[in-house]
């Protein structure tokens, strides 16, 4: 068929940059430095590109209690009323389970709130990547309108009124409380929510009994049509940019082009960077929706439809398909020891 040899050779492409992918060529941008360094958190790699996450990280836990402590404190918002854990609840998968975040007096966030969940292997922060790091990207949601509505001023004022903060902070930090070291806080606690022990880890790590045959089949499906060419790294994503509709234009067929559409594009400026997203983490999946940096897809089978459509310009088989969303629902994973 006259569709054949194009299928092949993307296919060959994204072999190509997996492999790359492994021995370390950057594919689309190299890491930036983030503002504060975060601890050696990759282990070390295996044969596949996907690689386990760790069990446990190096991190100061009074940072992390305390950071937990700040991350569920409605007082961050201008009028009391939320928390950062207001759209990152870690009950729903480190989201919200809505197509878009509700901000401080009901207003409608802008995109797809994405999980915190093995936030801190993401090598950029937000759709778009405008934060560094975790430390950055904290200053996003206390001054939007939208959402925390708040300022450093205001929030700090109210926090020296408690005297257990004053307390904790005075024993961490010099200077006391301070917006940097909120934030450090925050972004060590953000850093602790680790998923460990998927069902997929556990097949990497050598559990022939962790999947079946089925699921194996799905992974390697996953692999063989390019997936893993955008998906791959310890958090199965979350590592390079990529345009959302490199083979057909998912824009042009949704229609209702708005601002956060543009991607990269808000940042930079540059033509090339129109509708460009970091790509985002695949751990977790299977309890992540809605999808997309719009929200605007429920289910996984949709998904993956999508995605063979639009990035690789292919009509995956239906019941390949299904074989791929058993592959990605092994991919959740525990927090605490306990599956979510």
């Amino acid at each position: 068929m006259p569709w054949r040899p194009a299928v092949i050779s993307l296919i060959a492409v994204a072999i190509a940059i997996a492999v790359l992918w492994q021995v370390g060529v950057p594919l689309l941008m190299p890491q930036p430095q983030a503002s504060v360094e975060p601890p050696a958190i990759y282990p070390q790699s295996t044969a596949e590109p996907i690689t386990p996450i760790p069990q446990a990280l190096p991190l100061d836990q009074r940072k992390v209690a305390l950071g937990s402590r700040l991350f569920h404190d409605r007082r961050f918002s201008r009028d009391n009323s939320m928390a950062c854990a207001g759209c990152h609840e870690l009950s729903k998968g480190g989201g919200d389970a809505l197509s878009h975040p509700v901000g401080i007096g009901g207003q409608r966030g802008d995109v797809n709130a994405p999980t915190v969940f093995n936030s801190g292997f993401n090598f950029r922060q937000f759709w778009n990547g405008r934060a560094a790091s975790l430390e950055d990207q904290i200053d996003g949601p206390v001054h939007h309108p939208k959402e925390l509505g708040s300022n450093w001023p205001e929030i700090i004022a109210k926090l020296k009124q408690d005297p257990e903060y004053a307390a904790e902070f005075s024993a961490l930090y010099r200077d006391g409380i301070q917006s940097g070291n909120i934030k450090d806080a925050i972004a060590t606690f953000e850093r602790s929510l680790i998923t460990p022990n998927s069902r997929f880890d556990k097949h990497l790590r050598g559990d022939r009994d962790a999947l079946t045959q089925d699921e194996i089949k799905g992974y390697e499906l996953f692999k063989s049509y390019g997936c893993i060419a955008c998906h791959q790294g310890v958090n199965v994503g979350g590592n390079l940019y990529e345009r959302l509709g490199v083979m057909r234009d998912y824009f042009k067929e949704r229609g209702n082009i708005a601002p956060p559409d543009l991607g990269r594009f808000a940042i930079t400026g540059k033509p090339e960077d129109r509708h460009v997203f970091k790509v985002p983490s695949l751990r977790n999946v299977a309890v992540t929706g809605p999808y997309f940096h719009d929200g605007s897809v429920t289910a996984l089978e949709q998904v993956v439809t999508i995605m063979g459509e639009y990035q690789l310009g292919i009509s995956i088989p239906r019941a390949e398909v299904a074989l791929i969303v058993q592959f990605l629902h092994t991919l959740t994973g525990e927090y605490n020891g306990k599956p979510l």
